[in-house]
């Protein structure tokens, strides 16, 4: 079988005894077992679930016992797949390229980072953490304006000067009054960090790095 892997560029590590095979599994860093069920020392029924607490290894159970209970056993113990004897070994390398492309590929698949603030412009609405914020018409403007420059520092006057619901005769210190509401609403979802910075003589910072 080790000979035949080889043709398909498969880099097998062979182990007779199951204690040995164990101790490789913490020594190298293998992407597939194929485990035999007859053994000497222990049965392979019962290395499944030594191999399952260390690892999350796919196993195909390659085994010339056929007996149904030694396919449901070894299933439920956390094996992949089960090929009884005798088989074409071409079905084993269709079967090991299966098992190792759908776990390549949820191991590999981006997570995507959730944002903490979510605009959507077209609603004029914001969500934190999931959940609608109750903003008014500059507290909006104002969030939003900071969202769009996160982790950066936006001063008062463009805060003031570029909110389409804020009169440019306002005081710059309104700002500091909606920038006192916005804080609370988020509070009421998330207490325990402070997500807009003051930025001392500048204005403000909106950061999701807490």
């Amino acid at each position: 079988m080790t000979n035949y892997l080889t043709k398909y560029d498969m880099e097998v590590i062979g182990a007779e005894d199951p204690y040995i095979g164990l101790s490789l599994l913490t020594q190298h860093d293998f992407d597939l077992i194929i485990l035999d069920l007859t053994l000497p020392g222990m049965d392979g029924l019962e290395v499944i679930p030594k191999i399952r607490e260390v690892s999350n290894i796919p196993i195909i159970i390659s085994s010339a016992r056929d007996d149904i209970t030694d396919k449901v056993i070894g299933l439920e113990r956390g094996a992949d797949d089960y090929m009884p004897k005798p088989y074409d070994p071409r079905e084993l390398v269709t079967r090991i390229k299966t098992i190792l492309r759908r776990t390549h590929s949820v191991e590999e698949k981006p997570k995507v980072k959730e944002e903490l603030f979510v605009a959507d412009p077209s609603a004029r609405s914001i969500r934190f953490k999931g959940e609608f914020l109750e903003l008014t018409a500059a507290e909006y403007d104002i969030l939003s304006m900071l969202i769009q420059h996160k982790n950066g520092s936006v001063s008062r006057e463009q805060l003031l000067y570029e909110s389409e619901h804020i009169d440019d005769d306002s005081s710059i210190k309104n700002i500091d009054v909606i920038i006192s509401r916005i804080r609370q609403k988020i509070a009421k979802i998330d207490n325990e960090h402070s997500y807009i910075k003051p930025i001392r003589g500048v204005g403000y910072l909106l950061t999701d790095r807490v």
